[in-house]
């Protein structure tokens, strides 16, 4: 049975609009004040409000508005009674929150038909929170099992580290790094274009399809012939216009050299101490389209001998597309930069550091975009 509550001074109509709006089935009560009546919205969260403009202590335009300021009250459906007649009248108490305003003397079949209304619109309401509730929670289920595929860090003379934040539920972004045999380690990060499932959903795809190395004849020690054949089956369109940029690398710790290819992907960093105690900085990079965008693409090898200790540092553009507080981009170049100088403190406290970094950038906005990074330590 549907709740309303009643908050008028005058005993008069408090017992008219009991007895009316209980002979049509509601269960009504009542408040004799604009305190009294927050008090019992609080503690019945009523569907239906019905106030009057003029009451002592706490006139209906603020109650009105404290209502609105409750998360648990923000749906209720709220009709102003008001004997003022002018039009600006009725604009105010709209602006205030209220959602239907009825005239005083209030006409009784007027304000049935108005209480139906509202009743219907507040279930519709309600009707899309259960469904907003269940969508949000079937997104957390398949966001954790996207977590689940992704790869738990690695340790030895190859150490991985990873972070993965996603600006919605689910993110576009996926990686993966694993042995291909006990000397040759792949390592690849890609990023679909959009965000949610839509972005999501071809991740995944090129995840397993990447792990279960499922693909007829593609050489995964060559990171341009994987980037050529992801190329091949993931045309954007049908693929619902989705397409991907991708870097993948293959690392030979027997003879310490880094082979990759990039679709459109920002360069990896690649940290190397020097004997001066200073950091050279080399962009791993290479020409080539993102995968889906031109079928007959092209995409080279590149090599790079890597000294140890080394560490390698792949991630989506959402690491440094960062809008800061004056609402200025962050950018690429300052996210090496930042790399670089930073790089003693980030050994301490490792991936968390940069993280924190970045959110504290403009600590107000959430991320516009998916965010992940490996780090990889050659020792």
């Amino acid at each position: 049975m549907p709740q309303v509550l009643v908050i008028d001074d005058d005993p008069i109509i408090q017992a008219v609009l009991r007895k009316v709006l209980g002979d049509q089935g509601h269960s009504v009560a009542v408040a004799n004040n604009g305190l009294e009546g927050i008090k019992q919205a609080k503690r019945l969260r009523p569907a239906l409000i019905i106030c009057d403009w003029l009451m002592p202590l706490m006139d209906g335009l603020e109650v009105c508005r404290q209502i609105r300021t409750d998360p648990d009250l923000a749906t209720v459906f709220f009709i102003l009674l008001t004997s003022r007649g002018a039009i600006e009248d009725r604009v105010r108490g709209l602006d205030n929150g209220a959602d239907d305003i009825l005239a005083k003397p209030v006409e009784l079949t007027e304000l049935k038909a108005r209480v139906r209304a509202g009743l219907r619109l507040y279930q519709a309401n309600q009707d899309l929170q259960v469904q907003k509730q269940l969508l949000e929670s079937e997104l957390t289920e398949a966001a954790e099992y996207v977590r689940s595929l992704l790869p738990v860090p690695l340790t030895g003379r190859v150490a991985v580290d990873s972070r993965f934040v996603p600006s919605l539920h689910l993110g576009g972004d996926c990686f993966d790094y694993y042995w291909l045999d006990p000397d040759y380690l792949a390592i690849y990060l890609l990023d679909v274009s959009g965000h949610g499932l839509g972005a999501a959903l071809p991740s995944i795809s090129v995840l397993n399809m990447l792990r279960s190395q499922s693909m007829t004849g593609v050489n995964f020690y060559q990171p341009s012939h994987v980037l050529t054949s992801l190329n091949e089956a993931f045309q954007m369109d049908n693929q619902n216009d989705k397409y991907f940029t991708i870097w993948y690398g293959v690392y030979n710790q027997v003879k310490q050299q880094l082979v990759y290819a990039s679709a459109g992907h920002p360069p990896a960093i690649l940290l190397t101490p020097t004997d001066d105690q200073s950091i050279q900085l080399s962009q791993l990079k290479s020409t080539g389209m993102p995968i889906g965008m031109l079928p007959d693409a092209r995409y080279s090898d590149q090599r790079c001998d890597v000294e140890v200790p080394s560490t390698l540092y792949i991630f989506s553009d959402g690491v440094y597309e960062v809008f800061q507080a004056d609402q200025a981009i962050w950018g690429f170049d300052a996210f090496i930069s930042f790399l670089a100088t930073a790089k003693s403190e980030i050994d301490r406290q490792g991936l968390d550091y940069i993280l924190n970094y970045v959110r504290g950038l403009n600590p107000n906005v959430a991320l516009e975009d998916d965010l992940s990074l490996l780090q990889i330590n050659f020792h």
